[in-house]
């Protein structure tokens, strides 16, 4: 597979979806994580809702999908974003949540407000657990991604698997399980890893070594 290129396109095309959905779900996970978190109203609102579909696999996302978007590329990014969207959500609550209310106090003595507050207060000091949440995230994306693929047949390494199956083809179906287990560790260790240590240690939350 890897020789006659068929991998290596798989790989682009559910790369290229992945950064679609995951991109989609942060932008719009983050800032209703702190809406809730900070906001009465949208915590008594939304934050029920927001648990309560915690609760629904990603996948069960894809009969809705297709019925709303078709047999189409919009189906399965929405099952993405789904699947991400509210990890995303809750642990950027808890995140924010958790800032020492000595921070926030400290702040508003020096007349710290608006986006200069978001933006130089309430992300930073919640960042350690954002970062986190978006890890959580990623992982939540990659498994709806395989999901949506190995049902809906729509290019990727979801469908070379699928294909293996139908072809009862054991070397290509272990050979993409591996492909998937490959990416998924080398994008947690080399970037989310990465990152959650040295904001860790630098927020001093974890020994310099």
């Amino acid at each position: 597979m890897v020789r006659d290129g068929r991998m290596g396109g798989a790989v682009l095309r559910s790369l290229s979806r992945l950064a679609e959905g995951y991109a989609a779900s942060a932008c719009a996970g983050l800032p209703l994580g702190i809406a809730i978190a900070r906001s009465r109203p949208a915590r008594v609102a939304i934050r029920p809702l927001v648990l309560g579909l915690q609760a629904l696999p990603s996948i069960c996302w894809l009969p809705l999908a297709v019925l709303w978007f078709g047999l189409s590329e919009w189906a399965i990014l929405f099952v993405v974003v789904m699947g991400s969207l509210l990890a995303v959500t809750i642990s950027t609550e808890d995140a924010v949540s958790a800032i020492d209310p000595l921070v926030l106090r400290a702040a508003g003595t020096l007349g710290i407000k608006g986006p200069r507050f978001f933006g130089g207060v309430l992300v930073p000091a919640a960042l350690p657990g954002i970062v986190t949440g978006l890890k959580l995230g990623w992982s939540f994306a990659w498994r709806a991604l395989m999901a949506g693929e190995l049902l809906f047949g729509a290019g990727g390494l979801g469908q070379l698997l699928a294909n293996g199956r139908d072809l009862l083809d054991v070397p290509q179906v272990m050979g993409v399980m591996i492909a998937i287990v490959a990416i998924g560790s080398a994008v947690d260790q080399l970037l989310f890893h990465f990152a959650e240590v040295r904001i860790r240690r630098r927020w001093g939350l974890a020994e310099a070594t």
